[in-house]
């Protein structure tokens, strides 16, 4: 077990290395000029000499090997740098302002959507061909289908703009005073129902899918067989030895799942202007902030990797057969 151990972290070290430096290069190889735009909103002047400064600052002048030595000497002491379009502020303190919101709404999308989703998966499983069963697989194939932005915009419009019941965007209530720590969760809260139940919505049914095919595949082993020629009722049969064996593979993507958390989701906090790490990532890659893009990149690889390497364990531990 320990070498295993081992030799899984020293793979993940390499992994993580590799992708830092594709991370590095991918970014200086896109077109433009990551001042241009903000110079270029500023009042009229010597553009290219204030280009020619803050390429300088940056330290952008020097050849590219340079800047990538730097760049990983930088992250081996935990320095992102600072960022180019907010200049001055350090990437660190970017990225932990708006990690706490995506952690929060994608936390509680993810759990809420493996709860609902391995549910749902089990019952139509349960009841194969029955009613629950073909509901389930419809509404999943559909939900699964719809993009995710469109929904969030359909969201937007009934349930924030024709009926009200839920703000339009942002985190909290502009202007508005809270007097204590209740009433601004209660606010906060109330922002989030909609992202997180577009999330939920678009993901749960991909999950009930998933879970209804990993336990009809169990139903057709021979050690099912065996149970049920040894006189177990049905019942015994599914959730001792059917359901817990399907749940096997779904360890792998309960682990991934929550490694993704830290990346955010692109697209709903961009539709709901939800301040995370997604919509970071956005404004950042149309705004050509490459430090603040490098290091929320390098975080979620860093999560993924880990609860890759996390969920090869448990996975191990948890099915004898599977060798170290």
């Amino acid at each position: 077990m320990r070498e295993y151990l081992i030799k899984r972290i020293i793979q993940g070290i390499v992994t993580v290395f590799v992708v830092v430096s594709i991370n590095f290069f991918l970014f200086r190889a896109m077109p433009g000029n990551p001042f241009m735009r903000f110079i270029e909103s500023q009042p009229r002047g010597k553009v290219k000499e204030m280009v020619d400064i803050y390429i300088k600052l940056f330290g952008l002048d020097k050849p590219l090997w340079e800047q990538y030595l730097i760049y990983m000497k930088n992250l081996l002491v935990g320095k992102f740098g600072y960022s180019f379009r907010q200049v001055g502020v350090p990437v660190s303190k970017i990225i932990m302002e708006r990690l706490p919101n995506t952690l929060i709404l994608m936390g509680t999308a993810t759990t809420l959507t493996i709860i609902i989703g391995i549910a749902l998966g089990v019952i139509a499983a349960g009841r194969r061909g029955e009613l629950a069963d073909i509901s389930t697989v419809i509404i999943g194939l559909t939900l699964y289908s719809i993009p995710i932005f469109w929904l969030g915009l359909v969201f937007i419009l009934v349930f924030g703009f024709w009926l009200g019941w839920f703000p339009l965007w942002g985190m909290l209530t502009p202007g508005k005073y809270f007097s204590n720590p209740f009433e601004y969760a209660v606010d906060y809260l109330w922002h989030m129902t909609m992202p997180c139940t577009v999330l939920v919505l678009v993901s749960a049914g991909g999950w009930a899918l998933i879970t209804r095919n990993a336990l009809l595949d169990v139903f057709t082993e021979d050690y099912i067989l065996t149970a049920r020629a040894k006189g177990l009722d049905e019942r015994t049969v599914f959730y001792k030895h059917a359901l817990r064996n399907a749940m096997l593979p779904l360890v792998t993507m309960i682990a991934l799942s929550f490694g993704f958390i830290a990346s955010g989701a692109v697209l709903t906090e961009t539709v709901f202007s939800w301040y995370g790490i997604g919509r970071l990532l956005y404004e950042g890659t149309m705004q050509h902030d490459y430090p603040v893009v490098q290091a929320a990149f390098f975080m979620i690889a860093v999560c993924v990797i880990a609860a890759n390497i996390i969920a090869d364990i448990l996975y191990a531990y948890l099915d004898p057969r599977v060798k170290y």
